[in-house]
């Protein structure tokens, strides 16, 4: 009888969690995570798969964890050294779990992150950018936060390409943090996509934390209607449905030649948006790069990338610096472009109200819907969401431009 119910305890798995408690914290971070995107509804469709790929990972005995190879490709297979890249994908998928299989298959290559940036694309309206271009520099001043972590993570002992991964955190944006560290620090996935996907989550609470400590009651009861009646814009533009189709274009276009590196994010970006501008030639495409094809991509993102939070990965001193951080880039990617509103407003009769800079990083479209509601706080007439869309579009595009940067001097 004790053999017995020795096997039926030996089967579970509270003998590996009593001899390794590490793995109650890695639990809590999962619920905690499951908690913000469940009951805050903060990225619900990134933060819940991110969150359960956690939970099914540490999991003692559930095979769902993700094994990370070394850099040059090596993993310890049943006591034996082998190539990941020499394995087929079945033999992946039989020695390793479904998880590697699906994370060597379509995030290690590469491949999802672009894919979501079709979707993103398809999703995103540049009108709003367009029709205020001269707000849509406050979207390259917002990447501040991205080289100055950059810097400081190199004299903290950090290698430049892991610090290049740390600081991409500070463009707010999940999917070019990810294609980043893939192509340069792939060893720290887990932890830089989970804070950056977190940070993203709680743009609520960390803009306005931001800009309560930078900007005053005067400055942010600015009114940017009243300015542009007072200061009505010269440039006005005759045809916006022309100029949509054009746009992604020639910025693709101009990227691939000055960044190159870029052009996986840039590109995709670009050509979902092209098949939305359109029209009903490319509708079909538009809802398949929308719909089916950015929801199927975006779930096995975030249980991949989830899964590779092991209590090994997770748990150690290099993560606990990429959280710091982390908040640090995009605290001051927030406030680049604050600073860099106030400077504009010093020689410009047309002011800005400093909420537009703090849009300047990605984040779309929360970031503009945060800084919009701070807006109507102090003046009720005054609605920002569309001057703050013009920076916050752009800050997509600065991020993946700078990710692209990074690329090609550290890859």
């Amino acid at each position: 009888m004790e053999d017995i119910f020795g096997k039926l305890y030996e089967m579970t798995a509270f003998s590996n969690i009593i001899a390794d408690p590490q793995f109650l914290i890695m639990y809590a971070i999962a619920f905690i995570l499951l908690y913000l995107g469940i009951k805050k509804r903060y990225e619900p469709l990134l933060l819940v798969p991110i969150a359960f790929g956690v939970l099914l990972a540490n999991f003692p005995g559930g095979e769902m964890g993700v094994t990370q190879a070394d850099e040059n490709g090596m993993i310890m297979i049943n006591g034996t050294l082998q190539n990941i890249w020499d394995m087929s994908l079945p033999e992946i998928a039989h020695q390793l779990g479904i998880m590697n299989f699906l994370y060597y298959l379509l995030i290690k290559t590469g491949f999802l992150p672009p894919i979501i940036f079709m979707g993103v694309g398809a999703l995103t309206d540049f009108g709003p950018m367009l029709r205020n271009l001269r707000l849509s520099i406050f979207g390259a001043a917002a990447q501040l936060g991205i080289f100055t972590v950059l810097i400081v993570a190199i004299l903290m002992g950090f290698t430049p390409q892991e610090a290049a991964s740390l600081g991409i955190i500070g463009g707010a944006d999940g999917p070019t943090a990810i294609f980043t560290t893939i192509k340069l620090a792939p060893h720290l996935l887990g932890p830089i996509a989970i804070a950056a996907y977190s940070y993203m989550a709680l743009v609520p609470v960390i803009i306005p934390l931001v800009v309560n400590l930078l900007c005053t009651k005067k400055e942010l009861s600015i009114n940017m209607k009243e300015q542009e009646k007072l200061y009505p814009s010269k440039l006005e533009i005759k045809n916006i449905r022309v100029l949509k189709i054009v746009f992604p274009i020639v910025v693709t276009t101009v990227v691939a030649i000055f960044v190159p590196s870029a052009v996986p994010l840039i590109g995709m970006l670009m050509f979902g948006n092209l098949i939305k501008e359109i029209g009903s030639d490319t509708s079909r495409l538009f809802d398949a790069a929308s719909n089916s094809i950015m929801n199927t991509a975006t779930i096995f993102l975030g249980l991949s990338v989830g899964a590779t939070m092991t209590t090994d990965a997770f748990l150690n001193w290099t993560t606990i610096g990429i959280v710091v951080g982390g908040f640090l880039a995009f605290a001051l990617s927030i406030s680049g472009g604050i600073f860099f509103v106030k400077v504009v407003n010093l020689f410009s009769k047309k002011k800005i109200n400093p909420l537009i800079g703090a849009t300047g990083l990605s984040a779309v479209p929360m970031a503009s819907r945060v800084a919009n509601e701070i807006a109507l706080k102090y003046d009720q007439k005054n609605h920002v969401l569309q001057y703050c869309m013009a920076s916050n579009i752009s800050g997509v595009i600065g991020s993946a431009v700078a990710a692209g940067v990074l690329i090609s001097f550290l890859s």
